[in-house]
């Protein structure tokens, strides 16, 4: 009799560690989540014919303290240019909640972020077309910076995508102004509309 409730306590032991075990193995793993994002500046800095910057740098802000793909009361300044001009465009992003860069933390992890430009500033009658100024390890594109030529006169918008873990090699996906940049698969860490003006 022994024996028999010393073999059950074995089994049942056993049985026990076995669903434990495999429940582990089952478990997802924890995915890369997107960046928390309050505040983001635009910064256009007027470049000369020889591509030399001039003048006193603009810049232009989106902002929510709640993070600006989480809130719903964020703050977007409007871009006003001047037509017929190239500029230089920095992007810098932070997270107020954290106090945290995050512009630092895209550079060091440049292979797996990209931005892209959208909306109605690029399509249609374009007023702006972008070009990367930067790029990673591969020569993939970033978007931290890039040159912007105004080309007309008009109000547009400019939206303003950040996207990571994308596959930089997909077909298109080295394209600033691609629509589908979901095809190239990844998340999106920000996604967020300017009005422009150009004078």
């Amino acid at each position: 009799m022994k024996n028999y409730r010393f073999n059950y306590l074995v089994i049942a032991f056993f049985a026990i560690s076995v669903l434990f075990s495999s429940c582990k193995s089952d478990d997802p793993e924890p995915e890369n989540e997107g960046e928390v994002i309050t505040d983001v500046t635009l910064k256009f800095t007027e470049l000369n014919a020889a591509g030399a910057p001039i003048g006193t740098p603009l810049e232009f802000k989106a902002t929510d303290p709640a993070g600006l793909e989480l809130g719903n009361r964020p703050t977007i300044a409007t871009i006003t240019l001047a037509r017929g001009k190239s500029y230089l465009m920095e992007i810098s992003l932070f997270n107020s909640i954290e106090n945290e860069d995050i512009t630092e933390e895209i550079r060091e992890e440049k292979e797996e972020h990209q931005f892209y430009f959208l909306g109605s500033a690029f399509t249609g009658t374009a007023i702006l077309t972008y070009t990367y100024g930067d790029e990673d390890i591969d020569g993939n594109p970033v978007g931290l910076r890039g040159i912007v030529q105004t080309i007309g006169f008009n109000n547009a918008q400019m939206r303003v995508v950040l996207r990571h873990d994308l596959n930089k090699n997909f077909a298109g996906a080295n394209n600033p102004n691609w629509a589908n940049f979901v095809q190239a698969g990844g998340e999106t860490d920000l996604d967020i509309t300017f009005p422009v003006i150009l004078n």
